[in-house]
């Protein structure tokens, strides 16, 4: 009696260790997903950033207007 006791007791830990282990799988696999999504936004900033430095460049160029 004692040892079907004792498997029944590692089966239902076994269960839910499963369930802390799929649990924490969905965790990981959402916050992969948002670094993912961040890393994204964060390249088309830096993108826009560089495009907006560049653009400040150019008219820093240009001749002031005849009325200086």
């Amino acid at each position: 009696m004692e040892l079907e006791q004792r498997i029944a007791d590692l089966e239902t830990r076994l269960a839910f260790q499963d369930d802390t282990i799929q649990a924490l799988n969905d965790v990981l696999v959402a916050q992969q997903a948002a670094i993912d999504r961040l890393q994204a936004q964060l390249k088309i900033l830096a993108r826009r950033q560089e495009d907006m430095q560049s653009g400040i460049g150019v008219e820093g160029d240009e001749a002031p207007p005849p009325h200086y």
